[in-house]
């Protein structure tokens, strides 16, 4: 397993966009992004630093493997 490295909303935002994943909407501090023919939405915190184990997860959610994201960043 990859180790997590530190990333930021904006720099995770953008290797998920990489992936196929577009913005919908913005509430609050929390990126909303969708990808067509995909029923999860990936709620992206954007701030400096995304935990570990939330990014974890939305890493999973997305379809992702942790190497593939990493690839992305």
């Amino acid at each position: 397993m990859a180790k997590m490295p530190l990333v930021s909303g904006a720099n995770a935002a953008k290797a998920f966009s990489k992936a196929g994943w577009i913005t919908a909407s913005q509430t609050g501090s929390h990126l909303i992004m969708v990808k067509q023919g995909c029923m999860v939405t990936l709620s992206v915190p954007m701030h400096s630093e995304i935990n570990k184990g939330t990014l974890r997860k939305l890493i999973c959610h997305s379809g992702l493997s942790v190497e593939e994201f990493l690839e992305l960043l």
